[in-house]
């Protein structure tokens, strides 16, 4: 199966404006550059990711994806990230993806082995498999085969929106609920529970 994994990532100067209370602007760019870093690292590991097509605005972001040996793909300053992937899964769609993995670049406990587990949940398609945040409110990571079997619903309650329209598709639904994946640094409490289990880890 030809997987592409997908990272869209917002302009790092726009990236986390909601820890502005807990973070300077500065803080909050090297922080977003640290999870896009660990990300790609971690997606390089798999040798049953063919390519990891990286989505954005900024140049720099994108710079940074082919240092990585990631793609990168310049985001046509679509209005929103569901429009962004869209256009990111026809540039996989058209060199003959199979499947395609939608993952955040903000998720800071992310493992090569939490990807494998998602990967080996989506054989036998048509399969969709959706890992949801911490709140089973957000998606963190969004596996389909093929791609586009459903539509990206990212926004609101996305969980809820790619669940039931993955049930409606006919596809074969698998929910993968992981620590390490259901932790992202969105708001200020996110961001505490991430520095507690570093610490923990540490001692």
């Amino acid at each position: 199966m030809s997987l592409w994994a997908i990272v869209p990532v917002k302009a790092l100067h726009e990236s986390k404006s909601r820890l502005r209370d807990v973070l300077t602007p500065v803080e909050r760019v090297e922080l977003s550059w640290e999870m896009l870093l660990n990300t790609l690292r971690e997606l390089s590991e798999l040798p049953e990711i063919e390519h990891t097509l990286v989505v954005s605005t900024d140049s720099t972001v994108l710079a940074l994806a082919q240092e990585q040996g990631a793609e990168a793909l310049r985001d046509r300053g679509s209005p929103s990230l569901n429009k962004a992937l869209t256009q990111a899964t026809a540039a996989a769609s058209e060199r003959r993806a199979e499947a395609v993995l939608v993952l955040p670049a903000d998720l800071p406990l992310l493992q090569a082995a939490d990807v494998w587990t998602l990967i080996e949940a989506a054989q036998s398609p048509p399969s969709v498999v959706i890992s949801p945040d911490r709140k089973r409110s957000g998606t963190n990571a969004l596996l389909m085969a093929p791609p586009g079997a459903i539509k990206y619903r990212f926004g609101p309650d996305s969980f809820e929106h790619h669940v039931r329209s993955a049930e409606a598709s006919g596809a074969r639904v698998e929910i993968i609920e992981l620590p390490t994946l259901s932790l992202d640094l969105d708001a200020p409490e996110d961001l505490e529970i991430y520095q507690d289990r570093i610490a923990l880890i540490k001692e």
